[in-house]
């Protein structure tokens, strides 16, 4: 199975946007649905643009599902946990602005090389650097951030197959703490390949 934050070539509209638009629509976009989506119906609407916005990208039903069961997993246990504490409304809403946010950020991620990606973090960073500020380690930081909503979604699906595949029932202790070991495993690799590049 393809991680979600992995390149993907196309010649889709959404591939031919500059990378810098892309980053700067995906924050207006959080940030709009933060704010504004405040109902049962907008946060429908939130995922139905999303589910547009996948499909202007060139990423049909059949390769958005393996794709997006991470997060609906991830976003399952959140809507649970506000369900506990809030009501169902407001549990609909804040699970439907972060699978939003979540399938949004995968299409930006699956249509953008991530040198491209760097290279419109470094070049917006550029003033900073009279100042001595070390651009191309934010730059890293936020392309790793990004990519990281995806992949620790990928991790939780891979312990929940585990997980049925060894016939256990669902619990945090058997979730969780699988899927935090390997998301602290993942974090050491990402660690070492920086540090291997010389980026301390």
């Amino acid at each position: 199975m393809s991680m979600l934050g992995t390149y993907v070539p196309g010649r889709s509209p959404i591939h031919r946007l500059p990378a810098g638009f892309k980053l700067l629509a995906l924050i207006g976009a959080i940030i709009a649905m933060s704010v504004l989506v405040t109902t049962t119906t907008g946060a429908a609407v939130a995922v139905g643009a999303t589910v547009l916005v996948f499909a202007a990208a060139g990423i049909g039903p059949v390769r958005a599902w393996p794709l997006m069961r991470g997060p609906l997993f991830v976003v399952a246990l959140i809507f649970g946990f506000q369900l506990f504490i809030t009501d169902w409304q407001r549990a609909v809403v804040v699970s439907a602005i972060l699978l939003a946010s979540i399938g949004l950020a995968a299409v930006v991620t699956l249509t953008t090389r991530t040198s491209d990606l760097l290279a419109t973090i470094v070049g917006a960073l550029r003033p900073l650097e009279r100042f001595g500020v070390r651009t191309d380690l934010i730059a890293m930081a936020l392309a790793l951030t990004i990519r990281s909503i995806p992949l620790i979604a990928e991790v939780f699906t891979q312990v929940d197959q585990a997980r049925r595949a060894r016939g256990l029932r669902p619990g945090p202790r058997v979730l969780f703490v699988p899927a935090i070991l390997a998301t602290l495993d993942t974090a050491d690799g990402f660690a070492d390949t920086l540090a291997a590049r010389g980026l301390d």
